[in-house]
């Protein structure tokens, strides 16, 4: 099984947890299951919406509203539910969450290839030095009846950029102080004239 990113829902998902760096941050991930010969499926992950950047990120009643519009919209573009994203509130911090998990297992129960990307922030932080093509984020997927399971260290693949130059397109978002302009589902409660879907973002 394969999970590829688009440009766009990778660079929404980072500038997300830059805007708050002191919160944990909070997302889920839009996109489709292509079939492939046995398990050489890929899950191309094509946009993501930023959730929550408050104590909002583990309260039920604001995560089934914002997961009701979503799967909405996933519907009219068809597209699916197919993951889950998450930044710890912690630089340190390199564990997956309760919070992460059972929103992650949530998904899962309606889309079983199902994955949870995880902000890796020394990568992060490593990036302009560093000029590497890999995401800055680390893939967790499931199979029946198990638990999350960080993916590649048994060899697997993990998570693939679609466009080879994301983190160049990243870096200079990040220098023009774009993650300034993104709309999470908190600011849209909070005014629902800001729009969840950023359509701005990348003109």
């Amino acid at each position: 099984m394969k999970y590829e990113i688009g440009q766009n829902a990778y660079i929404k998902l980072v500038l997300h947890a830059l805007k708050h760096r002191t919160s944990a941050v909070n997302g889920v991930l839009v996109g489709r299951y292509i079939p492939g010969d046995g398990d050489n499926g890929v899950v191309q992950i094509s946009d993501a919406v930023p959730l929550f950047h408050s104590l909002q990120i583990g309260l039920l009643p604001s995560l089934e509203i914002a997961l009701l519009q979503i799967e909405e919209y996933c519907g009219d573009q068809g597209l699916n539910l197919v993951g889950y994203f998450h930044a710890n509130e912690r630089f340190d911090d390199y564990e997956l969450s309760n919070v992460a998990k059972n929103i992650g297992d949530h998904i899962y129960r309606y889309f079983p290839q199902a994955a949870i990307l995880l902000l890796d922030n020394k990568k992060l932080e490593a990036l302009s030095k560093a000029k590497d093509r890999n995401p800055v984020m680390q893939l967790y997927t499931r199979e029946a009846s198990r638990s999350w399971k960080l993916a590649g260290s048994d060899g697997s693949s993990g998570l693939i950029p679609r466009e080879p130059t994301s983190n160049i397109v990243l870096l200079d978002y990040i220098s023009s102080k774009k993650w300034k302009d993104i709309v999470d589902f908190d600011d849209h409660l909070d005014d629902i004239s800001r729009d969840w879907q950023n359509p701005e973002l990348f003109k």
